[in-house]
């Protein structure tokens, strides 16, 4: 269906993630998107929140990033990586082909499948201990008990992070997670401390990286470090921003399927019995919270040339902010797509992007929900609200900061 043009203003965008809609923003959304699934708010900057113009978007390679930006010598830091020519140095998510091909090329090696698939009986002992643990005590914060710890547990044992240091390692992550919203949307002080947070981490695993090179361990770190691609190898810069990207990724964001799949199941009708009295749709589950309640809600890209979107030009550097989470509810895609129902057929959801940049580390979010909706199923099927959930006042992740919850 055409749709004209429209205009609006950045103001009316940003009421869009305002604190009074936190907890519920699909209506807004939803009323966005039948008005102007493309919109300008100034010339150069568009917001896409149909289904087939975000698809459209993510897969067009005219959409990409802008090239990393060069620093001079008395702005750089050492603990912010650059390369040789003072560029800084982004992890792979943030470029475009052909330095995005080789580095994922590269890290892909070291992630692979069979790196997954060896996780999954741990991951299955990790959600069993946190889930006992949980109906030991009768009641308690599901977030803090289990949506939090798991991934953090899962992504430190991957690359071989001591236990006790596992607590810094998820506060770097949060703190890291909350400074990828909209620059008009960030506080300053949240800024400052995702830079704190983001140089801790880099000189922390500077030392962690060098010990294995020293004395290689059965670990990601491990083969990272020492994985190559006809004699190319990751750079010391390279890895360590791979790496702060595999934190966020793998802990931030599957904590939010976590907490955001118990909160929806909790709300419906049959709470977890509506995962089957085994827990058998709990894959299915894990596909419909993508596309229901996203733990990414947005995306941006700039035009690497000029194009166009939705009947308006778009010269080469205007920026594009996709509303993934508006356009997992287009009716036109998903039938009924504000009713949860994990016995929907998955569908395409954009949860994890499209094209060359669909997200590396979905088949460990997915098998970390799997697991862990099915032990909820398993050991805990009466669990229930038990107070009112608290959501992050973050915009690019959406995830709940609390999740009081009883177990019978």
């Amino acid at each position: 269906m055409d749709v004209a043009p429209v205009r609006t203003d950045l103001d009316t965008f940003a009421d869009l993630f305002s604190a009074e809609r936190r907890a519920d923003p699909y209506p807004r959304y939803r009323q966005w998107r039948e008005h102007a699934p493309v919109a300008e708010l100034r010339p150069g900057f568009l917001v896409v929140s149909g289904a087939a113009e975000s698809v459209a978007v993510l897969r067009d390679q005219a959409w990409g990033h802008p090239e990393p930006e060069l620093l001079p010598a008395e702005q750089q830091h050492p603990d912010e990586p650059v390369d040789q020519d003072g560029r800084v140095v982004r992890a792979f998510l943030g470029l475009n082909p052909p330095d995005h091909t080789r580095l994922r090329r590269l890290v892909s090696k070291a992630f692979t499948p069979r790196t997954v698939e060896r996780l999954q009986s741990r991951i299955e002992d990790i959600a069993g201990r946190l889930g006992s643990q949980l109906l030991e005590a009768g009641a308690g914060d599901l977030m803090a008990g289990l949506a939090r710890p798991l991934p953090v547990e899962v992504i430190a044992e991957m690359l071989g992070v001591p236990l006790a240091d596992r607590e810094l390692f998820a506060g770097w992550s949060h703190a890291m997670a909350r400074a990828l919203d909209p620059d008009f949307l960030l506080p300053a002080e949240v800024a400052a401390e995702a830079t704190r947070a983001r140089r801790e981490f880099v000189g922390y695993f500077r030392d962690l990286a060098a010990q294995r090179r020293r004395a290689p361990g059965a670990d990601l770190l491990s083969d990272l470090v020492t994985v190559t691609d006809q004699g190319d190898q990751l750079t010391e810069g390279e890895l360590l921003v791979t790496l702060i990207l595999l934190l966020v990724a793998g802990h931030e964001t599957t904590t939010n399927l976590i907490g955001n799949g118990v909160h929806a199941l909790l709300h419906g009708p049959r709470g977890l019995a509506a995962l089957g009295e085994d827990g058998e749709l709990a894959e299915n589950a894990v596909e419909e919270v993508l596309r229901f309640d996203s733990p990414v809600q947005l995306t941006t890209r700039f035009a690497r040339r000029p194009t166009a979107i939705g009947g308006f030009d778009a010269p080469e550097g205007s920026q594009v902010v996709v509303l993934l989470g508006a356009a997992n509810r287009d009716p036109s895609v998903h039938p009924d797509p504000d009713v949860f129902d994990p016995s929907r057929e998955p569908g395409r959801h954009l949860a994890f992007g499209q094209g060359i940049h669909f997200c590396l580390g979905a088949p460990l979010a997915r098998m970390e929900g799997r697991v862990v909706f099915r032990e909820l199923a398993r050991r805990i099927p009466a669990l229930r609200l038990a107070g009112t959930p608290e959501w992050n006042p973050t915009t690019t992740l959406r995830g709940l900061s609390a999740l009081p919850v009883a177990t019978g």
